[in-house]
């Protein structure tokens, strides 16, 4: 596995100190495993070893009896894979810097996530090691808080045909690669056949972190220009929508007590948009929908999510709406957030 080096017996704390900090943490159900990692990102994707693709209880391959699972840089999606077929770790890939964490569905949900960190240290090497939806449930590093239910969550994207978000039902071949650098880490998925309506079209992805700030950098190239490319951010009941627009770029928000925590509490969450790759901004059946023209060039937008939990953490909606004022106005001066 890049940049990783697998250390055994080590002790049940997270450390730091004066000359050098180190970012690591236990894993807290899988004794005697330290990772550190040598970036201020990382990225991954893990595959299920040691079973077989059987037929399963919910009318569709699973992967059964597997034992263990192993990093890869890239991935040639199985055509037996679709959700809950416990043959990725936590469901897809996912991506993380010391604030915030992410993970994408890779099945024809096609959802981002939001992995919610108390600490500040790397921690995706963990999740979901002991069970495939343990991270559901609160634990020292944190939880998954979002519910995107039939959504796309956070960020991801789609295709409104009639009123309706297509997301990957039909896809003739799903390829996965894994980046990480000095710089960021990135996932990177080619969709070949994507079908939504009477189109079909190849789509190619980048989503990338950077070590500060909590945001991700999309990248969305289309292979023909098609009407209806969309993302947006789950919608919840009374949770009201914020928006603000720029000469160049704008932003569509929301925040309030939306997560999965028990109780639940305060989460923000954001897309900025350049304004001459937008339709439409509409509110849909589940999400709060950014629609983009027809295009073959890349479109470029920005996600994020905040979180009251995380270590010195946005606390409040005002705190929140002045953060993304702030970087709406750095997009509107330099067309990119960095």
């Amino acid at each position: 596995m890049k940049n990783i080096v697998i250390i055994t017996l080590f002790i049940f704390t997270l450390f730091s100190c004066k000359e050098k900090k180190t970012d690591s943490i236990k894993n807290t159900l899988n004794d005697n495993v330290e990772v550190k990692l040598a970036h201020k990102t990382y990225a991954e994707i893990s595959i299920a070893q040691g079973g077989d693709w059987v037929d399963g209880s919910r009318g569709h391959k699973e992967y059964s009896a597997g034992t263990s699972f192993k990093n890869v840089d890239e991935l040639q999606v199985p055509s037996e894979h679709t959700d809950h077929t416990w043959f990725l770790r936590y469901e897809g890939p996912g991506w993380e810097n010391n604030q915030i964490g992410y993970r994408l569905y890779l099945d024809w949900r096609n959802a981002i996530d939001i992995f919610g960190k108390k600490v500040d240290s790397l921690v995706l090497p963990y999740v979901g090691q002991d069970g495939f939806d343990s991270y559901h449930e609160p634990s020292p590093w944190g939880q998954d808080i979002l519910k995107a239910g039939k959504s796309m969550g956070i960020g991801s994207f789609g295709r409104i045909v009639a009123d309706t978000v297509v997301h990957f039902q039909s896809v003739k071949n799903t390829f996965a690669k894994i980046d990480n650098t000095d710089n960021n880490s990135s996932v990177n998925i080619r969709y070949q056949g994507w079908e939504s309506g009477n189109e079909s079209i190849d789509l190619n992805t980048k989503l990338t972190i950077y070590p500060q700030d909590r945001y991700t950098k999309s990248e969305l190239t289309p292979s023909k220009e098609i009407a209806g490319i969309c993302t947006g951010i789950v919608k919840f009941k009374e949770i009201p929508l914020i928006k603000k627009e720029e000469k160049k770029w704008a932003y569509i928000a929301t925040y309030g007590k939306q997560t999965l925590a028990s109780p639940p509490d305060n989460l923000g969450m954001a897309l900025f948009y350049n304004l001459e790759d937008v339709a439409e901004q509409k509110t849909g059946v589940d999400d709060h929908l950014v629609i983009f023209k027809p295009t073959i060039k890349p479109i470029t937008y920005y996600f994020l999510g905040a979180w009251e939990q995380e270590q010195n953490g946005i606390k409040t909606q005002e705190a929140f709406i002045q953060d993304l004022n702030t970087k709406l106005e750095a997009l509107d001066n330099t067309n990119i957030l960095k």
